[in-house]
């Protein structure tokens, strides 16, 4: 492991790699050095403007592919970046090649990420209470607001023919100070519908997968999106206890009733969305959505548009 500094900035590498280019475009504050992808995550500051600077090529240390396969990926996300519009989308920038790397520049996301797993570390030492229990701790209502956005971003997913791939919890950035969203990380999003080609090594988090997220050669489409955003919805209102056993067992397990916030009504609602035979989910994203509310509507719950 290397350990290196750009201004008062330190990430770790595996092998020292000059990243002193960034310079030209400000000052670095932010740094996320850990990540699967191989990128690494620079914010840069000038005067009132932040940017940020996704890398590929780097010789991170929890690569899970190497740099040349870290750059073919960024190239092919720089053009989901640029097709797939929505305001709670970070905004892209940029995208340019320099030295060994490619690099996309996107508008700086104000906020926390809800899974910064990179902190975890940070968090035991500290005993700070992470961003998602901070999230947990906000309103029902402002939490439905998140739920609502996150409805209107997966039917635009699907409007522009794609599925969302390895979208979770890590993907959402949450504004504590103005309760605003922004939903990044779309890399790895595929044409609809698309084919797992990679079996139990399919993209995604082992804690919220579908089955067929699993399956070589399965389906994977909107019926499996459904179960994404189900999953999804169904942690941001439950008591979490069951983490190891989703590990073990590969895929998503929806806590009992007893650990979830909601009415039973809405509880069954998200069971289907959930349900492990793809079939007798909903069929679309636009079906859950219109039922989830309807089910609010008659708990008498406070419905906020997005």
């Amino acid at each position: 492991m290397i350990l290196n500094k750009i201004d008062d900035i330190e990430y770790k590498l595996r092998e020292n790699q000059d990243f002193s280019w960034l310079s030209q475009y400000g000052t670095a504050f932010y740094v996320v050095d850990e990540t699967g992808s191989g990128c690494i995550n620079f914010g840069i500051k000038k005067n009132n403007k932040k940017l940020f600077f996704k890398i590929a090529g780097a010789k991170t240390l929890s690569a899970e592919i190497s740099p040349l396969e870290s750059i073919q990926l960024l190239k092919k996300a720089s053009k989901l970046y640029k097709e797939i519009k929505h305001p709670n989308l970070i905004q892209y920038v940029d995208s340019f090649e320099i030295n060994d790397f490619f690099v996309l520049v996107f508008e700086f996301a104000e906020g926390e990420c809800l899974f910064d797993h990179w902190n975890f570390d940070m968090y035991r030492k500290t005993k700070d209470i992470t961003p998602m229990v901070r999230f947990k701790n906000l309103s029902v209502e402002k939490r439905l607001r998140v739920v609502f956005k996150l409805f209107s971003f997966f039917k635009t997913i699907i409007e522009n023919g794609y599925v969302a791939v390895d979208f979770y919890d890590s993907s959402i950035i949450y504004n504590f100070i103005n309760d605003e969203v922004t939903f990044c990380d779309i890399d790895l999003f595929r044409k609809c519908p698309s084919i797992n080609d990679l079996g139990i090594n399919y993209f995604g988090t082992k804690r919220l997968k579908a089955p067929e997220e699993n399956i070589l050669g399965a389906i994977i489409d909107e019926r499996t999106n459904c179960f994404t955003l189900g999953a999804l919805i169904l942690d941001m209102f439950s008591e979490i206890t069951n983490t190891k056993q989703r590990y073990i067992q590969g895929t998503f397990i929806p806590e009992e009733f007893s650990h979830f916030e909601l009415s039973r009504e809405v509880y069954e609602v998200l069971l289907i969305a959930t349900n492990p035979l793809r079939e007798k989910r909903f069929n679309t994203i636009s079906e859950f959505e219109k039922v989830f509310i309807q089910t609010l509507d008659n708990q008498d719950y406070k419905i906020i548009s997005y």
